[in-house]
């Protein structure tokens, strides 16, 4: 404000301190400046010819200015994470450290975060001197949020396993609360926390042991992030054949990698995991999967140099601005090999379940939080007559909203239950099956659900949530990654099929298990008895259709997916509702979710959708009248 009054006393004095002529005449009024408590300024009034001819007066712009959504406390506004953690995880040191974090959430990391979206990373390739650094910029907060996500142990606390299997459940509640919040620091911490992960599974020697302590510690002066460089020029999730980087053998063991890395995440991140092929003693390499292998690399050497890399571009992409994304060089790149010779894709397959993992997190985040500040917006925002809370119109929008929030929550919470209990090696063959088939299904799902809801709550807030200086507009920019990364949802609904068809029916036997015995748990309650009915009705639906061969089951493959993410997530609704300390709002919620199509591949296998001469039909509707051919049309 002081900054603005001097601006004000500037332009009327001049630079010299001389009176400006255009301001002669408003002075002549009799109007003086003069500071006003509070450090403001105030007009004041001294002559009737200032009422008759007012230049900045109230009466020109109104009195009324909106005020803003304000974020509270996210975890004591959480009434179902709350009961949640209740029901599995009763710690009051987790319900403390949880709501002690929420604070500092509003009081500290928030504004960081809007801090990282207003000043977001840039290039420089040379120093003044012509001397090329290829250094990436970032702003003081993002190296703060580093700091913090040390501090609060969000990555460590899923493997220092202070509270056993749940310590995944607490440890994404954590970065539930933290993501919409973090200026997208969460995308490094994914990658960092699947490195740990991968890490852990190949066993931790030599250079290994040294990262995994780094990537999993508390400490900010210790702590390092991971990136993951996969993506090459001719694909992303293909990258059995898109992986064109080379490995080459030195003496001293370690290898050099020569390649483009045409998309990589968090590129400011100390060490990365990075696939290649490697070079034979006759110069050659094995195409496809077979032929890759997974490295280790530091990005920088001990005297803080680029590690034989070249920053060729930061990507300008829709959202997610905060985080440095960037075209890498690999010239020469000093490696470890950390996976046997060919089996570099199985070995991320545990990186992939944890990031996809988080992905889920992220989604599930941001439409809690866009709820969250409509919900507080709604008990300020006063138009026709009465606040937005008291029109039922605006009230029956947001509640499908909160509907649609508490299913992807709940399952979000399965996962992460499967995945403490697989790591704790407390899980069962069928709870390792289910855990492989939903992992894909959230992420997939969520990420959908992220940009819908989100897009919906921006009405939430009419123009203003259509504003970039509010802050609102980022949080759909930066959902709209959700349904692309680490997998689209068409490549997703694949991987759900590879997964049943590896494990021989198994995972969907644990589904349809899991499901149920889901659902008998409500048995003894009345009031749940529609969505008990509406899904059993579906698994039996869902059961008859998975008998078609597979060639049809492939081009249903997304609608599936839906089906089954809908159907499980009916199911833990109707669990929740059911449990003891369950409220009738939680009642409400399961009956709602059910009211939808749960199953909507058998629906539309009704209305002829995978028929054999679909196929044909919609290359003809996609391509009509353009001047684009193919060999099947």
């Amino acid at each position: 404000m002081a900054t603005r009054v001097l601006g004000l006393t500037r332009r009327v004095t001049g630079v010299h301190g001389v009176v400006s002529p255009r301001w002669n005449r408003w002075l002549s009024c009799g109007i003086s400046v003069r500071p006003a408590r509070h450090g403001r300024a105030e007009v004041e009034e001294e002559s009737s010819a200032a009422k008759e001819e007012p230049v900045f007066s109230r009466s020109s712009i109104g009195t009324f200015f909106q005020e803003r959504p304000m974020l509270k406390n996210p975890f004591l506004e959480d009434a179902l994470l709350q009961n949640y953690l209740k029901r599995h995880l009763p710690s009051q040191e987790v319900w403390a450290d949880l709501e002690r974090f929420g604070e500092r959430l509003c009081s500290e990391v928030d504004t960081l975060g809007w801090q990282c979206e207003e000043r977001p990373p840039h290039l420089l390739h040379y120093d003044p001197w012509g001397r090329r650094i290829d250094r990436i910029v970032t702003c003081p907060a993002w190296a703060r949020m580093k700091e913090i996500s040390a501090q609060e142990g969000m990555v460590a606390a899923g493997y220092e396993r202070k509270y056993g299997d749940w310590s995944r459940v607490y440890q994404m509640s954590k970065l539930y609360l933290y993501s919409p919040s973090a200026g997208l620091y969460t995308c490094p911490l994914a990658m960092t926390d699947g490195a740990a992960k991968v890490i852990q599974s190949l066993g931790m020697s030599g250079p290994l042991e040294q990262a995994f302590h780094r990537l999993t510690s508390r400490d900010p002066q210790q702590f390092w992030t991971s990136g993951q460089w996969m993506t090459e020029r001719k694909g992303g999730s293909d990258v059995a054949s898109g992986t064109e980087t080379v490995a080459r053998p030195q003496p001293d063991g370690t290898y050099r990698l020569h390649g483009f890395k045409w998309f990589t995440s968090a590129t400011d991140s100390d060490m990365t995991l990075t696939l290649g092929r490697v070079v034979d003693a006759h110069g050659r390499t094995t195409e496809g999967s077979k032929g890759l292998s997974l490295f280790y690399a530091e990005v920088r050497d001990e005297q803080g140099e680029l590690n034989n890399i070249q920053v060729q571009r930061l990507k300008d992409k829709l959202g997610t601005r905060q985080v440095p994304t960037a075209e890498l060089l690999l010239d020469g790149l000093i490696a470890h090999r950390i996976s046997e010779e060919g089996r570099g894709v199985a070995s991320i397959a545990n990186m992939l379940t944890i990031t996809r993992i988080h992905n889920t997190v992220s989604a599930v985040a941001c439409m809690r939080r866009i709820l969250a500040l409509g919900r507080e917006y709604a008990t300020k925002r006063f138009v026709f007559g009465k606040f937005l809370k008291d029109h039922p119109l605006h009230l029956q929008t947001m509640a499908r909203m909160e509907v649609e929030v508490r299913g992807a929550f709940l399952l979000l919470m399965s996962v992460c239950g499967l995945l403490g209990r697989e790591e704790g090696g407390l899980a069962s063959e069928h709870e390792l099956h289910l855990l492989r088939l939903l992992t894909p299904l959230a992420k997939l799902y969520t990420g959908k659900q992220a940009i819908a809801v989100v897009s919906e709550g921006l009405e939430c807030f009419g123009g203003q949530g259509y504003m970039e200086d509010t802050g609102l507009p980022g949080l759909l920019r930066d959902a709209q990654v959700l349904s692309i990364w680490e997998g689209t949802t068409n490549i997703l609904s694949l991987d759900v099929l590879r997964c049943v068809a590896k494990s021989r029916g198994q995972a969907l036997e644990a589904f349809f298990t899991e499901a149920r015995n889901k659902l008998a748990s409500a048995s003894e309650k009345h009031g749940l008895s529609p969505s008990v009915v509406a899904v059993d009705r579906s698994l039996s639906r869902l059961g008859v259709f998975l008998q078609k061969p597979p060639a049809f089951i492939e081009l249903a493959a997304r609608d599936l997916a839906y089906s089954l993410a809908r159907i499980y997530m009916a199911a833990l609704l109707v669990d929740h509702a059911a449990w003891e300390g369950a409220s009738n709002t939680d009642v409400y919620a399961a009956l709602r979710w059910c009211e939808q199509d749960l199953c909507p591949v058998v629906t539309k296998e009704m209305s002829g959708c995978y028929d054999k001469e679909v196929v044909a039909m919609d290359m003809a509707l996609v391509y009509d009248g353009s001047s684009f051919t193919t060999a099947s049309a």
